[in-house]
């Protein structure tokens, strides 16, 4: 069984979805479900690290471009997006979060991913 530990796109509000300037992406997640879904795959070492890169491409695009990563736990992974770099539309925002988890002397990592609609107007 899978558990939807996250990650979850943080915005201001639900209906936010149009961006103009300077944008900090957040994402949040759930660490005990996390954990839950670890335990299910047989993974029961220690989360050592979470990274979250975040990458943005054009509706209908097929590549991503990466803004940047983040393992800043504390602060919700954040990146700033300055969305004057890029021409006005429809975008994807993907979340790509990674846990990377201690295992004896092995180390394995999962990873989640998270996309939103957004629209450029700036």
């Amino acid at each position: 069984m899978s558990y939807n530990w996250g990650p979850r796109f943080i915005v201001p509000s639900e209906t936010l979805r149009t961006f103009s300037g300077r944008i900090l992406l957040r994402e949040d997640l759930d660490e005990g479900l996390l954990r839950k879904d670890l335990d299910s795959m047989g993974l029961t070492g220690s989360v050592v690290r979470i990274s979250n890169p975040w990458y943005i491409r054009l509706t209908g695009e097929d590549t991503w471009l990466k803004l940047g990563e983040s393992d800043d736990q504390s602060s919700n992974f954040p990146v700033t997006w300055d969305t004057t770099q890029v021409e006005n539309g429809d975008y994807e925002v993907l979340g790509l979060m990674h846990v990377f988890v201690k295992q004896g002397h092995q180390q394995a990592v999962v990873a989640r991913q998270n996309v939103v609609q957004v629209t450029v107007k700036n």
